[in-house]
Order: C-alpha cells, then sequence, then structure tokens
C-alpha cells in the first residue's frame, strides 16, 4: 500500500512497475485507427490513388511491417524481456530493428495502417492515422520513456541519444 501511494504522489524516488498500464494501451490505439478508418471506408468511400498503382505499393508495405514486427518481437525475446507495455522492461534492446528506432513495433504499425490504406486505395486509414500517431507520439511513448529513465537511467539516455524515436 505505502508503494502505491508513492507512484500515485509521482515520487521521482520511486519507478513504476510497468510501462503502460491503462486504456491507452498501443495495439488497441492502432486497432481502433484501422477499424475507424475501414468504418469510415465503407460508410464514405475517399478513394486516395489509382488501384492498380497504390495496391502493389500498399501489399508491399504490409509485408515490410509484418516483417519489422516480426524481428523486432525476435529482439525483445532474445534478450528476454517482454514484448508487452504491461509487463516490466528487463533490459535495453540495441540489437534488430532498435538499433535504427526506438519504437519499431510502433512504427510498424502505422506503416501496416498506410499500408492497409494504399492497397485498399483509401485515404481514410491514412487520415485515422493521425491522431493515433499524435496520440502515441504525445502521450503512450513519453509515459515509457519516462519509465525506461526511471529503471534504467543512464543507460537508457544514452540509448534514447543515440537512436531516433521513430526513424
Amino acid at each position: 500500500m505505502a508503494s502505491e501511494s508513492k507512484r500515485t504522489r509521482g515520487d521521482a524516488s520511486s519507478v513504476p512497475d510497468v510501462a503502460n498500464l491503462g486504456l491507452v494501451r498501443p495495439p488497441l490505439v492502432y486497432l481502433a485507427s484501422i477499424f475507424l478508418g475501414l468504418v469510415l471506408h465503407i460508410a464514405w468511400p475517399l478513394p486516395l490513388l489509382e488501384h492498380a498503382v497504390a495496391a502493389p505499393v500498399g501489399a508491399g508495405l504490409v509485408l515490410v511491417a509484418i516483417g519489422l514486427f516480426v524481428t523486432a518481437v525476435r529482439a525483445f525475446r532474445a534478450v528476454g524481456t517482454p514484448v508487452p507495455g504491461n509487463r516490466p522492461t528487463t533490459t535495453i534492446v540495441r540489437a534488430g530493428p532498435y538499433r535504427f528506432t526506438r519504437n519499431p513495433i510502433y512504427l510498424a504499425f502505422s506503416v501496416l495502417q498506410v499500408g492497409i490504406g494504399l492497397w485498399v486505395g483509401s485515404l481514410w486509414f491514412l487520415l485515422t492515422l493521425v491522431p493515433a500517431l499524435a496520440l502515441m507520439s504525445l502521450w503512450v511513448i513519453p509515459r515509457e520513456e519516462r519509465y525506461l529513465e526511471a529503471r534504467f537511467g543512464s543507460e537508457y539516455l544514452s540509448y534514447k541519444a543515440s537512436v531516433r524515436r521513430w526513424l
């Protein structure tokens, strides 16, 4: 009970147990964004580009997103740290795609949504991605970064200074 009260008061000496608890969970943010794009596409189609051009590019981006996601998850598993943000992080991952971006899984989710939008030829998927990216950039990622800074200190600050957030 005492540790809980320290966390709720924002005591700088306490480190949260996990990076991401609550309703604003990254997979749900992107899933809701894709679902909203689909609903809007069905209700009020907003064409994007000519299908013959956009579909192959979109399909390629979907494959790139899947590959990025898989390699990011493998990098986490290789060092034994859990992927979900609602479980404690055990180490800073610097291998695989984490050499180039601090958030390859979120980047994969974003590329997936752009790919879907191009593949089906709907501007709605791109438009609904904007608030998702804002939520991730302004709320989710900063909260996770505060957790990692508190948990790993200079090790994370060094990583953060050497690798970009997105690309």
